[in-house]
């Protein structure tokens, strides 16, 4: 079996969630949280290896909630996203004090990975097709030569993957015939509405919005010569920051993909997957998160001890 990789970027923290580590946050019967669910279905699909994403001071956290019992059931390595972690001849920015994005949380696996991989993030549950097409995309991908690189992404319905508890922020997917994706457009604040979906507008008015688009909730497929684009981009984003947004300025991978599509230097498929995606962006969204884990549970999709 080809290896592929699961990386689970869980070093974050939600302020909207009210500052709590939502990512070790229990929803399942027996303590389970959201990555275990991911994980789980990312073996079924054939992945092997699991890299968490975490901040130095969260390891033993982590290890006591859920890396001691997945070791025992696939291999495991953590990686460390450091606010500092910049390269040798590049000043660090007085007064910035979080790390700086997805882009740079990926390339802290340096070294870890040799194989296709997998990116989510730890508070999404994204459900077993995205997991079975990424994967199934991976195990037939190869490294193309020349720069040029061949990824996919996992596209979510809109309106599968809308808060009831508030607006969220979703990359709407822009694909030619091919379903190649061409663009993402960055929408903030889209809200459920009768009709579907809509973007509410500062002065409180609605933007409809076509509630069957396909978006991005970050769940990338890449391979692994995608590390060392990451890493000549990165000197790049930090030597082109200005005094004004070195504190804020993030790396973000929807930003970096978007510059290769634009350079024309990657074929990117989209994967549509029909299942509901769930997760929490504000904290009144855990009493609905629980429910939605407790109906899959009596639906047979998980067991009820999920590991054994």
């Amino acid at each position: 079996m080809k290896k592929t990789t699961l990386v689970i970027m869980a070093a974050g923290i939600g302020s909207r969630f009210g500052g709590g580590i939502k990512q070790l946050t229990s929803f399942g019967p027996n303590g389970e949280i959201i990555m275990d669910y991911s994980i789980y279905d990312a073996i079924e699909a054939g992945f092997n290896k699991v890299i968490f994403v975490i901040r130095r001071e969260l390891e033993k956290d982590f290890k006591e909630i859920i890396g001691k019992r997945i070791e025992k059931i696939i291999e495991v390595e953590y990686a460390f996203q450091e606010l500092r972690d910049i390269p040798e001849g590049i000043a660090f920015p007085e007064g910035r004090t979080k790390p700086w994005g997805t882009g740079q949380a990926i390339l802290s696996c340096k070294g870890l990975i040799n194989e296709p991989f997998a990116v989510i993030n730890a508070d999404d549950y994204y459900g077993k097709e995205a997991f079975r097409l990424v994967h199934d995309y991976l195990a037939d991908t190869k490294v193309t030569a020349g720069g040029h690189f061949s990824f996919c992404m996992a596209g979510f319905i809109l309106e599968n993957t809308l808060s009831d508890n508030g607006g969220v922020t979703r990359g709407i997917c822009l694909t030619d015939e091919n379903q190649n994706l061409t663009g993402v457009k960055e929408t903030r604040n889209i809200v459920r509405t009768p009709e579907g979906a809509a973007v509410l507008k500062e002065d409180g008015s609605l933007q409809a919005l076509d509630a069957k688009h396909l978006v991005s909730m970050n769940f990338w497929g890449f391979t692994p010569d995608f590390i060392e684009e990451l890493e000549s981009g990165f000197q790049r984003f930090l030597r082109e920051l200005t005094e004004e947004n070195a504190r804020k300025a993030e790396y973000l991978l929807p930003t970096i993909v978007d510059q290769l599509l634009r350079e024309k230097r990657v074929d990117l498929t989209v994967l549509k997957s029909e299942d509901k995606w769930f997760g929490v962006t504000y904290r009144e969204d855990v009493p609905s998160v629980i429910a939605d884990f407790k109906k899959l549970l009596e639906e047979g999709v998980y067991p009820s001890k999920l590991w054994k």
